[in-house]
């Protein structure tokens, strides 16, 4: 009698328990089946980083570098006077940060797919709208919406597709969409000119349909939703060391200055040849292809010396390169330093970013949740001293009688101030590390 009393609870207690655990498989069933349904809907690694290097080369590499090229055009065709035109590039580095600044926002309102798609297709629709220059105000509102496009899609077309990759093939993967910078570059530099002899209205117009299709080829490529990172999570740190404020902060302000010193080069390298030297547009072009070569193995090669010296060391070399090369066009040395001065300006330009990158997460290795907010930081500084220097460059060059000169001592002053204070700040943490020792 008892023994049948106590063993009625206790079959009670195993068919509940029994149905608690056929419950929380199913939920685990429905979970995994969700999850395998993002996944199978998800686009491939491959079709995501195609779409990331399109939406750099379309919002970057031509959005933005290929009115380096069509500058020395539009003077000749009398659209705009040289000091005005030279306005309209600034408008676009402003464009830029604006979009920085507004791009993870509007993905928060929509989401990542949508606001991509509508980035491309926003720089596509500038191209069109330039090829009728119908007053300053219009062409300077559209070239201010195609730096914008290209600011919000390099805030977040790496982020989206990044995680569809597996984690040791990522850096390859970042390396392949920062490409597509240097590869628009020498589009710009070599369809331009061809298409300059139907006019400067279709060489507009060829731009926008290049961007027309590969905006098409990107439009599946996004990640619908939230991208769920392939591979293990990182490892959280309970008791991690302080972060190094002093060395980021530097950190920003080196690459701030480092937009500011591209300056130069990225608007007007192709008129300073063609006018400035007196050697024509053919030969300005030349010279940018060779930009954009640079800028197409800079990220491949800043890597590779990372790997060799460390970011901190890679950036030091950078800082030294960078000065002497954007020193040379106003030094007069002859072609082939500017040649010279033309690729490795190129290289830095895409090739700072990841080295740039690497050294934030290098710094905050132990507190990876302020890795993100760091590098838009970064992002918005950079973004807000190329535009102050495209429009103070803009200013000087349209006061002081055309002088180039003047632009690239700038530019390689602020390079070298960006090195001083790295070494100076790296030279300081050494002497605390010391006394702390």
């Amino acid at each position: 009698m008892d023994g049948s009393t106590t063993s009625s609870p206790a079959r009670a207690g195993h068919k509940e328990a029994g149905r608690d655990g056929t419950a929380q498989n199913e939920a685990a069933r429905n979970e995994a089946g969700r999850d395998e349904a993002r996944h199978a809907s998800a686009p491939s690694a491959a079709w995501g980083i195609v779409s990331g290097f399109s939406a750099s080369l379309v919002g970057i590499g031509l959005a933005r570098f290929a009115y380096t090229p069509l500058l020395p055009a539009i003077v000749d065709a009398h659209w705009f006077a040289p000091s005005v035109a030279a306005y309209l590039g600034a408008a676009n580095l402003a464009g830029y940060l604006a979009g920085a600044l507004a791009g993870r926002p509007l993905a928060a309102r929509a989401s990542n797919a949508v606001v991509l798609r509508a980035m491309m297709a926003l720089a596509s629709a500038a191209f069109f709208a330039c090829a009728y220059p119908v007053s300053f105000a219009w062409f300077f509102a559209w070239r201010f919406l195609a730096g914008l496009a290209g600011g919000a899609l390099m805030v977040l077309a790496a982020p989206a597709v990044l995680p569809l990759a597996p984690p040791a093939r990522r850096g390859l993967a970042g390396g392949i969409i920062f490409t597509g910078v240097g590869v628009g570059i020498v589009l710009s530099g070599t369809l331009v000119p061809l298409w300059l002899r139907h006019g400067l209205g279709a060489t507009w117009l060829g731009l926008g349909g290049l961007s027309l299709l590969l905006t098409a080829i990107a439009w599946k490529g996004w990640p619908e939703g939230d991208t769920r990172p392939v591979g293990p999570a990182a490892p959280v740190h309970r008791r991690a060391p302080a972060p190094p404020g002093r060395t980021l902060r530097a950190l920003y302000a080196e690459y701030a200055l480092n937009a500011a010193g591209w300056v130069p080069h990225m608007i007007f390298l192709v008129d300073f040849v063609a006018h400035g030297l007196g050697k024509g547009l053919q030969a300005g072009a030349a010279y940018w292809v060779l930009f954009g070569i640079g800028a197409t193995v800079g990220p491949v090669l800043a890597g590779l010396l990372a790997d060799k010296v460390g970011f901190a060391w890679a950036l030091r070399l950078a800082f030294v390169l960078e000065t002497f090369a954007v020193l040379a066009p106003a030094l007069g040395w002859g072609e082939a330093w500017l040649v010279a001065s033309s690729v490795v300006v190129g290289a830095f330009v895409t090739g700072t970013v990841p080295l740039v990158l690497g050294r934030v997460h290098e710094l905050l290795a132990h507190h990876p949740a302020r890795q993100g907010p760091a590098w838009r930081t970064a992002t918005v500084g950079f973004a807000l001293f190329q535009a102050v220097a495209a429009y103070g460059l803009s200013f000087l060059f349209s006061s002081n009688g055309h002088d180039y000169a003047q632009l690239f001592y700038l530019g390689a002053a602020a390079m070298a101030l960006a090195l001083l204070i790295d070494l100076t700040v790296a030279v300081g943490a050494r002497g605390e590390t010391r006394r702390a020792a």
